[in-house]
């Protein structure tokens, strides 16, 4: 029978038949990239996890992946859900990311898994009535809270990019992924997933005169394609359009990935891409090092924040309309967009008085 394993990009089983002359086979290998790239690389490899621990439970059990069996799935739920020795039970919303994880794989290979069977939706219904808790958020990091942070940083060049990292991150919504997804110009790279324009003062796209310039940056995220103005700072040590350009200028970067690895010895600055990784750890290192919510231990801390605290900071910062701050966040619902709102004008509608109570 059939082992899923063997495919282990995901992309496709029924794709991978050899076709039957050699412009089959380029759109054959084209139709697997596009396959590919149905998912960010980031989902991709949350995906390819999720798979990896479904298929090592199968093998402990004896079990095979295909064709796939719902109530062998709902064993599986049960089984994440209450742990094991050496293994944390995984919360409610990890284990609907692994769920989702599984049906993806089997999508991909022509047979998919029914969620709606009631051997997984019953007991995914009462593992939720059971063990759901609340989403757990990462601390929003506020205007002041950012300026600590940066001045934490060397002025070396690492300091420098992690400036513009931190700067940029908060100014834009940015998720981490869509930070170090960025090129500096469109078509650069085949990773990249957006890219960035700058405007001097008194030029902008509109032709309209008498302004700071900016930053445009245009970002692929999970609800497509979306335009993220930044306009320019007060102060060139805080200006996140000010630190770019010294990133940039210093760096000696002008095409393909925008933010890279600095070497420690030497200071090069390598070709690669940055992790997005990096962004979290730098958004941890620098709070505690401000000294960002003392009141927590160190260890709360370090799990209060991470690289959604800058756009969750700039959500629950800005005052103006909610409807500009979904659109430059990219949300689909002004509901999501109150979920990164730490700090918002709470019970402004009072629903209790209007009723005369």
């Amino acid at each position: 029978m059939a082992n899923l394993e063997d495919d282990p990009q995901g992309d496709g089983g029924q794709l991978a038949e050899r076709p039957s002359s050699p412009h089959l086979e380029a759109l054959s290998q084209k139709a697997r990239d596009y396959a590919r790239n149905a998912r960010s690389e980031n989902t991709r490899r949350a995906y390819d996890a999720d798979w990896r621990q479904f298929a090592a439970w199968l093998r402990r059990q004896g079990l095979d992946p295909l064709p796939p069996d719902p109530q062998t799935v709902g064993l599986y739920l049960a089984a994440c859900v209450e742990g094991s020795p050496g293994r944390d039970p995984l919360s409610v919303a990890s284990l609907e990311r692994r769920l989702a994880g599984i049906c993806w794989r089997y999508r991909q290979r022509g047979a998919p898994l029914d969620t709606s069977e009631r051997h997984i939706s019953t007991v995914l219904a009462g593992i939720r009535r059971a063990h759901g808790r609340p989403p757990l958020q990462k601390e929003a990091i506020f205007a002041d809270e950012l300026l600590a942070m940066l001045a934490t940083l060397e002025m070396d060049l690492r300091g420098i990019r992690d400036r513009a990292i931190l700067a940029i991150g908060f100014a834009g919504g940015l998720r981490r992924s869509e930070i170090v997804g960025l090129d500096c110009g469109p078509d650069q790279t085949e990773d990249g997933t957006g890219w960035i324009e700058i405007f001097p003062a008194g030029e902008d796209i509109s032709s309209a005169s008498n302004n700071d310039g900016g930053a445009v940056l245009q970002i692929s995220g999970k609800t497509g394609w979306r335009e993220v103005e930044i306009g320019r700072g007060t102060r060139p040590e805080t200006c996140p359009v000010a630190l770019l350009e010294t990133w940039m200028r210093l760096g000696r970067i002008s095409h393909g990935p925008l933010f890279r690895p600095v070497a420690r010895k030497n200071g090069g600055v390598s070709p690669e891409r940055l992790t997005d990784k990096h962004v979290a750890r730098l958004v941890q290192k620098t709070a505690l090092a401000a000294g960002i919510r003392g009141d927590l231990t160190e260890g709360e801390r370090r799990r209060a924040f991470g690289g959604h605290s800058l756009r969750a900071g700039l959500a629950s910062s800005a005052q103006i309309e909610e409807a500009h701050v979904q659109k430059h966040l990219g949300h689909a619902s002004a509901e999501m967009t109150r979920r990164y709102q730490r700090k918002r004008d709470r019970f402004r509608v009072n629903l209790t008085k209007a009723a005369g109570l």
